[in-house]
């Protein structure tokens, strides 16, 4: 999701995985988020069952993970990563009619997901947005991610209990809609130390591990539904 707001740049390059079968996807890939901008491929997998290694080896900061693979896939895979005891989190990088296999990749603890089409600005910004807060949902498919999400959900009612303030719901929706902390404190008007309080409220009241796991929990809750409905 393109945010107005300016992500912070680190002083240290942001330290990536790269994970698709196919050699030139990786090469353009690289030709994106070249060092001068802020980022440094640590390794590259042709398979997702090379993925955890890679990971121990390299101590990527992010994983940008292809779903479709001859062996072992991107759900398999990233599921494998977020088992990890300090998993990096994993952005999807995915085609168009991918819907179904992205609400996998979401259950398996994906931080988001992003077109393989999009332009490079857009690929550069949701990288830094991944590592900065965690969350990115690609805004040309996540209307129809979320309507197969909700059908492979477990029906949880609405108004099921839950110990969130209608403070903490708010946050939790956008945080599930993809925006950053920065995004969110702009939307409700507080600022950016409070909207990290208020996850790391949602994160305790939940027993939620990361980012991931709060956009699984709002979307099986159905605190997010298509088209904004829910805002």
């Amino acid at each position: 999701m393109t945010s107005t707001h300016p992500l912070p740049v680190s002083a240290s390059p942001i330290r990536v995985l790269l994970v698709d079968d196919q050699e030139l996807v990786r090469t353009g890939l690289r030709r994106i988020l070249r060092v001068r901008d802020g980022f440094e491929i640590v390794g590259e997998c042709g398979d997702g069952g090379e993925v955890v290694t890679a990971v121990a080896t390299c101590s990527p900061d992010i994983v940008l993970m292809d779903l479709r693979m001859r062996h072992v896939d991107g759900i398999t895979a990233t599921a494998s990563v977020r088992r990890l005891a300090e998993p990096p989190p994993v952005l999807v990088l995915t085609t168009f009619d991918d819907d179904q296999l992205l609400s996998g990749a979401l259950r398996a603890g994906a931080a988001g997901f992003i077109l393989k089409d999009s332009p490079a600005e857009s690929l550069i910004w949701a990288v830094r947005a991944v590592v900065a807060d965690g969350a990115f949902l690609d805004p040309a498919v996540t209307a129809r991610v979320l309507h197969g999400f909700r059908r492979s959900a477990p029906q949880t009612p609405t108004g099921a209990d839950h110990p969130l303030t209608d403070r903490e719901i708010e946050v939790l929706k956008l945080m599930a809609r993809g925006h950053t902390n920065a995004e969110i404190g702009g939307r409700l008007y507080i600022s950016e130390v409070t909207v990290k309080s208020h996850v790391n409220h949602i994160f305790t009241k939940l027993d939620l591990r990361d980012r991931a796991a709060a956009i699984v929990y709002a979307f099986d809750h159905s605190l997010v539904v298509p088209n904004g409905q829910d805002d």
